[in-house]
């Protein structure tokens, strides 16, 4: 990956987050690294604990909600499962958030990765 790219992800992720802090989310963590790859953005909504994924694309051929695949999906999964076994995160509701960002702006689902 060139510079140019992770600084544009690193920028999309900046973006991201001060957009859920404008929603009043609680940032817990940035770039969770596991073996089974990142989480870009942790946040409290209230009493939920989200798991962000944020994707960012320069370019309309695909969009940023195309690019989750099923195996990113898995992927995510593990790494937030990982995330579990490495932290003492009291049980609470977890929910798992797409933030996608491309030439027309910013959009946020919940519950997007399945």
């Amino acid at each position: 990956m060139s510079e140019t790219a992770k600084s544009k992800g690193t920028q999309a992720e900046d973006q991201a987050a001060q957009y859920l802090l404008s929603l009043g989310y609680t940032l817990i963590t940035r770039r969770f690294k596991t073996r089974h790859g990142e989480i870009d953005l942790i946040a409290l909504d209230g009493e939920t604990l989200v798991f962000i994924e944020v994707k960012y694309r320069a370019s309309n051929t695909v969009s940023p909600e195309e690019s989750v695949t099923q195996l990113k999906s898995a992927r995510f999964q593990s790494a937030v499962a990982e995330y579990f076994s490495k932290t003492d995160q009291p049980p609470m509701p977890a929910r798992y958030d797409l933030i996608a960002i491309d030439q027309t702006g910013l959009r946020h689902h919940k519950n997007a990765i399945v």
